[in-house]
């Protein structure tokens, strides 16, 4: 389409339009509309908070070793983020699948090392959790129709009551499917089966009656939900088999979450017990972890909850799930910072720790973090321990019951935090693990500072 028919198509002169696609004309709200009529686009690719992501990425990108000597300041950054957005793209791109070869070529030298005749089948892509972690983070955690569609189920099931006994029976009626319950000893570490050409879902005795709920509900999401779900497993941010496979799953999970927990329901309740975890947990028979999942995809317009962060971590300090509505960034290709107080749950297992946090750049945060503990047998059984922090900003802080009894504007009690060590620009922390970015090292051997990496005069 050319400039003139473009112009015409949206009602204005060639030159004005030229004048906005040389920024010297703003572009009215109006304007936007229409054109994200007349061209194919969404016009939430445009937020700030798109830019803003993309920037912090790219500053973890020039964060790694690879890039010294190639000084690349902040606002440089944020300028390629902002007006080059598809070579930003192409470099994190190619960022990514430069730590996949490394990756690959470290994992092949370890196998030939050990005799492996299986080195070639050595996965070169990205991570399909790191694939699915970037879309839910496009759609801000939350998924309208899938919204719908569990209330439109919820209603047509007549869910109220004993949801257990509901779902079981909106399976057979409506689905054909008949539910059982198996032994440890029939399922062995599987918890959830479904066998579609005999129609059965068979569900360990291992889970609690909460989780049984839960997986119910997963299986109701499958049969009645799919044509959405396989739509947003279409989406280009996932680029493989696998991760097209990890979506269905994940999405199915939400409407599991939206239909055990009701959007409107479980807004009151959150607003109402002052996001009490426990008691929503107890009200809605869900887990600890499924009530904070739950309570980061509130974001329907006008009846949004507070907008929380969400990090689940492993005793080895890998993220394998990570959400934030809060402006929180996490890192994406290194290590988090050791001072996040969900590090620091593993200490006091089954407690909650609160935490004032504050990035470089000012902003402040209030954190719960809780671990807890997975089994899917008995007594032999491994048990896995993760831990899951969650947070929001500090202005938020006095809508929770956690925050009871803190002084948040006392200064003495903030914990100066980072993203990664390579982004943080902080010369004073005793836990820094490498230099940063902005302060390359130099060692002086006669001179020690409050950590090794720490900058020293």
């Amino acid at each position: 389409m050319s400039q003139v028919q473009l112009a015409e198509r949206l009602g204005i002169s060639p030159s004005y339009l030229n004048l906005i696609e040389h920024d010297r004309r703003s572009i009215s709200a109006p304007l936007l509309i229409k054109l994200s009529e007349v061209l194919p686009f969404d016009i939430k690719s445009l937020s700030a908070e798109n830019d803003t992501r993309m920037t912090a990425d790219l500053l973890e990108v020039f964060g790694d070793p690879l890039f010294e000597g190639h000084e690349m300041t902040a606002a440089e950054v944020r300028d390629l983020a902002e007006r080059v957005p598809s070579a930003a793209r192409a470099v994190l791109t190619l960022y990514q699948s430069y730590r996949a070869a490394r990756e690959s070529a470290n994992t092949l030298a370890l196998r030939l090392t050990e005799g492996d005749e299986m080195a070639s089948d050595l996965e070169r892509s990205r991570l399909p959790s790191e694939e699915m972690s970037d879309l839910v983070q496009k759609h801000l955690n939350h998924f309208p129709e899938l919204e719908v569609g569990a209330e439109a189920v919820w209603k047509s099931g007549a869910l109220g009551g004993g949801l257990y006994e509901a779902m079981v029976r909106l399976l057979r009626d409506a689905h054909g499917v008949e539910v059982r319950v198996g032994t440890i000893g029939e399922m062995g570490e599987i918890v959830r089966r479904y066998d579609p050409e005999r129609r059965v879902l068979m569900l360990s005795e291992s889970l609690r009656q909460g989780s049984r709920n839960f997986h119910l509900a997963y299986q109701l999401g499958l049969l009645t939900q799919l044509p959405v779900i396989d739509r947003i497993s279409k989406d280009p941010l996932l680029t493989s088999d696998e991760s097209r496979s990890l979506c269905r799953g994940v999405l199915a999970n939400y409407f599991a979450g939206a239909l055990v927990m009701p959007y409107e329901a479980f807004l009151e309740a959150a607003r109402a017990e002052r996001y009490d975890i426990e008691v929503l947990g107890n009200r809605f028979r869900t887990s600890f972890e499924q009530v904070c999942h739950r309570l980061t995809t509130l974001r329907r317009p006008g009846r949004e909850g507070v907008p929380f962060h969400v990090v689940r971590i492993d005793v080895a300090g890998n993220i394998s799930k990570r959400f934030s509505a809060s402006g929180l960034r996490f890192p994406r290709f290194s290590g988090a910072c050791p001072r996040w107080n969900v590090f620091a749950a593993f200490l006091t297992p089954g407690m909650y720790r609160t935490q004032i946090s504050q990035m470089p750049d000012g902003t402040t945060y209030f954190w719960l973090a809780r671990t807890l503990s997975r089994s899917t047998g008995g007594y032999h059984a491994p048990h896995t321990v993760f831990a899951v922090g969650l947070g929001c900003e500090v202005r938020y802080a006095r809508e929770l019951v956690y925050a009871d009894g803190i002084d948040l504007d006392n200064r003495e009690a903030i914990v100066p935090i980072g993203i990664t060590c390579r982004l943080c620009e902080r010369k004073d922390c005793e836990q820094r693990a490498f230099p940063a970015i902005q302060h390359p090292l130099r060692v002086n051997e006669n001179v020690r500072g409050i950590s090794f990496y720490a900058p020293v005069d």
